[in-house]
């Protein structure tokens, strides 16, 4: 039976809906489209504003070469649900298709996406990760017969054993290659791609980051170019950046002085570890970090999944994600990463704490950009010793305030953790507060809470 109904009832095109005045191939691609996203119909005999076309004739075989010539141009092949229905007294016909199982599908050897309301061709790097994504895994969990396992350190690998036994109660005691094959960094007698980006002997090109300190966008002053394994470019990235931004020394009546760099060290730490992880290494781009005077920028191929926008990632709306699973995995393992999914959370709440604005995070070209900024302290001839020492302690004092008022049960080692500064100068200033009878400590570190006596 047909089903009738007005086109005033029908949606205008979008992600999932398209209008065609006549079959050609631009329908089979559209379904394409639709079948590696998520599903979608197209009515055929309706013109772009979703008004019926005049003497659009369907005949009784009609619709069956349509869905054969799907079929025969598609691969995997697909056909989709058929329907006629009647608008306004005339027949259109809908072609219906839910998002394909096992992906990518190609029309001619070429595959399509849905955004909005057109299609997209996928490039070599979105076709291979859709697949991958269909079987529930990555690019850095295949095998490859580009390595082999002389490439690999086993040095390496026992020291990634010893950082794991570190969090442990039931130390890793299988040997190095043992331990590779448990991981599942070794599959079929084949290293896995993750197994080299963690453990290669030699250079690793296609995991090359480019580092630069810049007086000026095109004026560099120093460079360098890493292409170590990614467990040594976490603390590569990070000597780099410490070289090139400036420290504070902060008086707190310890016979040490504190140190108190330009960024808080832990949240720049988590970015760099962020784009290890998430980089897209298929892309022929470097990932790349520029130091400037006032702001750092960390660059990395590969943007965010179309599924998370950066509302979402903002705002701590969504499910993690990683590019690389087993690096992501054993990086967990090993204790580079503590918790999946909350490091941009971790990261803001950091430069907050410090007195900083929050980074900008942002998709940039064909990858992800984060900046993280600040103003540098304004040094005169003027300005004594002492008054520099005063108001950073005031600063310091502000923060550590700022923090107890958030959450009324912070431990000192957090304080610790978000600050960068020392356990002995945090008590110093805790202390002080106490002293002031600003704040009072009910219970003990952990377990207790803070009290804020006058604000």
């Amino acid at each position: 039976m047909t089903r009738q109904f007005s086109y005033l009832l029908l949606m205008s095109e979008n992600s999932n809906t398209e209008y065609k005045s006549s079959f050609s191939d631009a329908v089979i691609e559209t379904l394409v489209a639709f079948a590696n996203t998520k599903g979608g119909q197209i009515f055929i005999g309706l013109n772009d504003e979703g008004e019926p076309v005049k003497n659009f004739v369907i005949r009784e075989e009609t619709v069956q070469q349509w869905l054969n010539e799907i079929k025969h141009k598609t691969q995997p092949s697909v056909i989709p649900d058929s329907e006629t229905v009647e608008i306004d007294g005339n027949e259109v016909v809908v072609l219906s298709i839910k998002e394909f199982p096992v992906k990518p599908v190609s029309f001619r050897g070429r595959y399509f996406k849905r955004v909005q309301n057109s299609n997209h061709q996928l490039n070599l790097g979105e076709i291979s990760d859709m697949h991958l994504k269909t079987f529930n895994t990555s690019w850095d969990s295949y095998a490859t017969n580009d390595y082999k396992l002389d490439d690999i350190s086993l040095e390496k690998v026992s020291s990634f054993i010893d950082k794991s036994n570190l969090l442990k109660e039931s130390p890793i005691q299988d040997d190095p290659l043992t331990v590779l094959y448990k991981f599942e960094l070794i599959k079929e007698s084949k290293i896995v791609n993750a197994c080299h980006l963690l453990f290669a002997k030699n250079d690793l090109f296609l995991a090359t980051i480019e580092l630069g300190r810049f007086s000026a966008p095109t004026l560099i002053k120093d460079g360098l170019t890493l292409r170590s394994d990614l467990f040594s470019q976490i603390e590569d990235v990070l000597t780099f950046v410490k070289k090139h931004i400036n420290k504070e020394y902060i008086i707190t009546g310890n016979p040490q002085r504190e140190e108190r760099w330009e960024y808080p060290l832990n949240a720049i730490r988590e970015i760099i570890i962020n784009m290890i992880v998430h980089r897209d290494y298929m892309h022929y781009g470097d990932s790349s970090v520029k130091v400037f005077d006032h702001y750092i920028e960390f660059f990395n191929p590969g943007p965010l999944p179309q599924s998370i926008s950066i509302e979402q990632l903002l705002s701590g709306d969504y499910t993690s994600q990683a590019r690389n699973k087993k690096v992501s995995s054993i990086f967990k393992e090993a204790g580079v990463i503590e918790k999946y999914g909350s490091g941009i959370k971790r990261i803001q709440n950091a430069f907050l704490s410090y007195g900083l604005d929050a980074p900008v995070f942002e998709n940039f070209q064909h990858g992800f950009r984060v900046t993280v900024s600040t103003q540098t302290v304004e040094k005169t001839v003027e300005k004594t010793v002492e008054e520099t020492v005063e108001k950073t302690v005031e600063k310091t004092e502000e923060i550590i305030l700022n923090l107890i008022k958030s959450d009324s049960r912070i431990t000192t080692k957090a304080i610790q953790q978000i600050t960068g500064l020392s356990r002995r100068g945090i008590e110093w200033q805790i202390q002080k507060l106490k002293d002031q009878k600003i704040i009072n400590r009910i219970g003990p570190d952990k377990g207790g809470h803070w009290e804020i006596i006058k604000e």
